[in-house]
């Protein structure tokens, strides 16, 4: 009998939170999911695991090639838009740098092949590196869609988890203040032992 080695089996990743199929930004956003223990897994974490993300999502073909500079600067924009996304569901002012990197990805895009112009061969129309270009317009689509939720009236409904770890966001449906299942049994068992500790030294 032949000795067969048992695959290693990762974490089940959370299911998408309220709202994530709606708007791609939202799922950008918790693409950096904090785990009890102080663990995060993050699903741009190499540039393959970026390229798989932005493919399954219509943003990329399978074969695009992704470089760390390219996941680097999706992640980064994971943050400016994180930031957002946080100031508006408190209700407080927005970092400026985050708005100007939102905007900086919407504009990055040029709707026509540019003008470059080389000492040897004189002027000519090019479009840029396909990798970068595929980058540039995946930025500019899910920065266009954190602008668009931002302004929506779903706005009003855009909330942090109340589940201690987690640090996804959701669009909230009535009372739900929880990304996902698990994230609600959590906070209630939480609520629960809080209980029995207060009652338990009453």
């Amino acid at each position: 009998m032949r000795n067969v080695k048992e695959p290693v089996m990762e974490e089940p990743v959370l299911p998408p939170a309220q709202g994530e199929e709606e708007h791609i930004s939202l799922a950008l956003a918790n693409s950096a999911i904090a785990r009890p223990g102080g663990h995060t897994v993050d699903l741009l974490g190499t540039p393959e695991q970026a390229n798989h993300w932005l493919t399954e999502r219509g943003l990329a073909p399978v074969d695009a090639g992704m470089r760390e500079m390219c996941t680097t600067q999706l992640r980064s924009l994971r943050e400016q838009i994180r930031s957002l996304f946080a100031a508006r569901a408190a209700g407080l002012p927005a970092l400026p740098a985050a708005v100007r990197a939102v905007n900086d990805a919407m504009t990055r895009v040029p709707t026509a092949p540019l003008l470059q112009w080389d000492d040897k061969n004189g002027p000519y129309r090019a479009t840029t590196h396909p990798t970068t270009a595929i980058l540039d317009h995946a930025l500019a689509t899910l920065a266009a869609d954190a602008a668009d939720l931002l302004t929506s009236p779903n706005a009003e409904r855009l909330t942090a988890c109340g589940s201690t770890p987690c640090n996804r966001y959701l669009l909230r449906q009535g009372r739900r203040h929880w990304c996902s299942t698990r994230c609600g049994d959590r906070a209630r068992a939480a609520r629960a032992y809080a209980r029995r500790t207060q009652t338990a030294t009453e």
